[in-house]
């Protein structure tokens, strides 16, 4: 590492006991307090520029994110076409009359309606809980409890 004997801005000899990394190498110590900014302020500005170039590098090396993959059961009520294209679908399909509403002749299978039933386990009161779960098993709250009342009596009729 260069060490020089006399500075670069007066030429009065430099006598320094340590030299650290933040201390002026070039300058004497009445000299180097006018030009400690222009020392740091290069370095500064190179890490800056460096910090912000790797940055982009690293977002340009990411790889791109997997593309959304919506997977539906065969018996799902919801329509694969997107939404503003299903009613132009459904009334281009022949044998419809309108364009909402199946013809009374066709023969276009429903989905079967759920079996709603109440939950049926017993509370802190000691009621049985009236929680409408799909099928006949216990509330989000309840699960593992038995119920209090006979599966009869659990099914809604509507």
């Amino acid at each position: 590492m260069y060490k020089p004997n006399f500075c670069a801005e007066c030429g009065s000899q430099i006598s320094r006991g340590q030299w650290a990394l933040w201390t002026s190498r070039r300058f004497c110590s009445e000299c180097s307090g006018r030009f400690r900014k222009t020392e740091t302020g290069l370095p500064f500005i190179l890490g800056i520029a460096l910090l912000i170039a790797g940055f982009t590098f690293g977002r340009y090396l990411r790889p791109a994110p997997p593309p959304l993959i919506i997977q539906r059961s065969a018996s799902s009520l919801l329509s694969d076409t997107p939404l503003g294209i299903a009613s132009t679908v459904r009334a281009q399909v022949p044998g419809n009359r309108t364009a909402g509403s199946p013809a009374e002749g066709d023969n276009q299978t429903q989905p079967p309606e759920e079996i709603i039933y109440t939950c049926g386990a017993r509370t802190k009161k000691g009621t049985p809980c009236a929680r409408r779960v799909h099928g006949p098993v216990r509330c989000w709250q309840h699960k593992g409890a038995p119920s209090i009342l006979p599966q009869e009596k659990l099914l809604i009729k509507d």
